[in-house]
């Protein structure tokens, strides 16, 4: 079982590292602090002309819960060149079954309406989903029927997803939830000094490194 991370109990953290980083000069994030390179690329989905940044979540995750108003405020204003993609944890149990619905909602046009919604059914109002009938009732709720929901879960398209899933999150040494996967190359990490809302620092950080690199291969050619 995928344990979070230990810096995940971030919420109490966020003022000491406010403080930490109006007391420092040192923002620019560091290889092996706020990032790691892996040895080679492995992107998720590579679009050509875009920069690919992948959250490996799930919604068993009280972090990933709390981290996704951030994530929702920062996908306002990506630009064009930027493609940011939702990977679930899906190594088995529950994080399997939430993966699975995620996908199965993903193929039927939900996620704008449930993803949040889903956080908060789990994280707030402490809905019980110990099955997969309790996960496709809630999607019952957005007006599925829930057998259809379940068998959608079960489906082909779903199966290889999360297969692919699977085989990613090894590939890119995912330690805990919330990760972040730039260009397929840079597993970003949060710290106490950052907390979460770093992490999208570092992702900016990171994205404009490889649009630099990107510029100065065309202009090599």
């Amino acid at each position: 079982m995928i344990r979070h991370m230990a810096l995940l109990a971030i919420a109490s953290l966020l003022p000491i590292a406010a403080q930490a980083q109006a007391g420092s000069d040192d923002t620019t994030p560091q290889e092996g602090r706020e990032f790691t390179t892996m040895a080679s690329a492995q992107p998720m989905a590579p679009v050509e002309g875009k920069f690919e940044v992948v959250e490996v979540f799930s919604y068993a995750c009280i972090h990933c819960a709390n981290f996704q108003p951030f994530v929702n405020n920062w996908k306002k204003d990506l630009p064009e060149d930027v493609n940011f993609i939702y990977m679930p944890m899906s190594q088995g149990g529950s994080w399997e079954a939430f993966g699975r619905a995620f996908y199965a909602a993903e193929s039927m046009g939900l996620l704008d309406k449930t993803h949040d919604a889903l956080f908060k059914a789990i994280h707030i109002e402490k809905r019980p989903f110990s099955s997969i009938s309790e996960i496709a009732a809630f999607y019952g709720d957005y007006g599925v029927e829930p057998k259809v929901f379940e068998s959608t879960m079960q489906s082909f398209a779903v199966n290889a997803k999360i297969n692919r899933a699977r085989q990613l999150a090894p590939r890119w040494m995912i330690q805990g939830t919330p990760s972040l996967v730039v260009a397929g190359k840079y597993r970003v990490m949060a710290t106490p000094e950052t907390g979460l809302p770093g992490m999208l620092k570092t992702a900016e950080y990171l994205i404009d490194r490889e649009r630099e690199a990107a510029k100065q291969a065309v202009a090599q050619q």
